[in-house]
């Protein structure tokens, strides 16, 4: 009976694992990178999935490439604020909408304690790139953030982007 049962737990676990989700990538993980929309721009961004993925942030980056940056999801809009804890590079943060609207860019500045904070109380995303990227690339508020990008590079990783984007 105990070799019956093991063959079927193991015949259960090939065909859960057959079940998986075709879109994820097993390589999708909180380092990975991705092309999503900012405006007219595509940036290379990490997302952060997970609660301790967001407390980490960009601590203890030492540099990062021009066109790179990372996203913050929150579940529900509300007002935000982002510290700069062991963050050892300038960054400037855009604070977006659930439509997937800039509505307000603030300058971060190197191992600053004291929070940034959205001045609204609707922000479901929050995007962190060098500072003056925004400036430099014309991205100002009006600028739309593309969402199915977003809940693509969500998929990947292995969440349901329902999560995060209505």
């Amino acid at each position: 009976m105990n070799k019956l049962l093991r063959h079927i737990i193991l015949f259960l676990a090939v065909l859960l694992s057959a079940c998986d989700d075709k879109t994820r990538n097993k390589n999708d993980g909180p380092n990975t990178r991705f092309s999503i929309q900012v405006g007219d721009k595509t940036v290379q961004v990490r997302i952060t999935c997970t609660e301790k993925e967001r407390q980490r942030g960009l601590m203890h980056v030492k540099s990062m490439p021009e066109n790179e940056g990372m996203l913050f999801l929150a579940r529900k809009p509300e007002k935000h604020g982002f510290w700069m804890k062991n963050t050892l590079i300038p960054l400037d943060i855009g604070y977006f909408c659930s439509d997937g609207l800039l509505r307000e860019v603030h300058p971060m500045y190197p191992r600053n304690l004291d929070s940034v904070h959205s001045l609204r109380d609707d922000i479901r995303y929050a995007l962190e790139m060098n500072q003056g990227w925004f400036q430099q690339n014309g991205i100002t508020p009006g600028a739309r953030l593309g969402l199915d990008s977003v809940a693509d590079a969500i998929r990947r990783r292995g969440y349901s982007p329902n999560l995060w984007i209505d």
